[in-house]
């Protein structure tokens, strides 16, 4: 096709093994140094800042710049959610290169994406909306309804704050593990800081492993039942 949007580019730009294992380092949500995404791809400093280069270039990322200083982020939320849709699209045709190992039920039990749960635990939180009537809309397009407002008002939510920001406040993104969808959004992003910022939940030193507190099993349970 000569006209519309240059899907080649973008798929060039994710498709190189190096800038895809950068890309997936950048799902956890932080802003990593050029040398600790080398690291994650496994190549010298100087090829990765070629790399670096290209993904900036191309609307990917972005660089925050501190003192000396320079971190790498995503460009904006919708680069997450693009990742995790290709994993999930990769799963879904049998194209996994992961091993299983000690994490892997945790890493599927509960992780964050980009800035949002996902995992088993994701999945059944949007159920749990959907079925209390919290959320309505099609699988693809998730609403907050009147009484969802309510409900996440309840746990201290400030939903006015969340539909001034110009990010959707429900968004789906298929997880790649459970081949389903969870929320994202501002909504998730709120739901998931909910747990962390009062110590129900808190995420494994370098790994995008999600672990609840006791108490927080507890809550996620009594907030969103089965």
């Amino acid at each position: 096709m000569k006209e519309g949007p240059d899907i080649a580019r973008i798929a060039a730009l994710i498709g190189d093994p190096a800038r895809a294992n950068m890309l997936l380092s950048l799902m956890g949500g932080g802003a990593l140094t050029a040398t600790e995404l080398a690291g994650a791809a496994g190549i010298t400093l100087q090829t990765a800042s070629s790399h670096l280069a290209k993904l900036e270039e191309g609307g990917l990322i972005r660089q925050r710049k501190q003192g000396r200083h320079r971190y790498f982020t995503f460009a904006d939320a919708g680069v997450g959610a693009l990742i995790e849709s290709l994993m999930g699209f990769a799963a879904s045709r049998g194209h996994l290169r992961h091993r299983t190992g000690p994490k892997e039920p945790a890493l599927r039990k509960a992780r964050i994406c980009y800035d949002h749960l996902a995992g088993d635990y994701g999945v059944r939180m949007l159920d749990s909306l959907r079925a209390t009537g919290a959320i309505a809309g099609d699988e693809e397009h998730p609403q907050l309804t009147e009484a969802g407002e309510k409900m996440v008002t309840g746990h201290g939510i400030d939903v006015d704050m969340l539909k001034a920001l110009r990010r959707p406040i429900c968004r789906a993104c298929l997880d790649w593990s459970e081949r389903r969808t969870h929320l994202s959004g501002s909504l998730g992003r709120a739901l998931l800081s909910h747990f962390l910022d009062a110590g129900l939940a808190r995420r494994e030193t370098g790994s995008r492993v999600i672990h609840f507190t006791p108490e927080g099993e507890r809550r996620f349970a009594a907030m969103f039942p089965i």
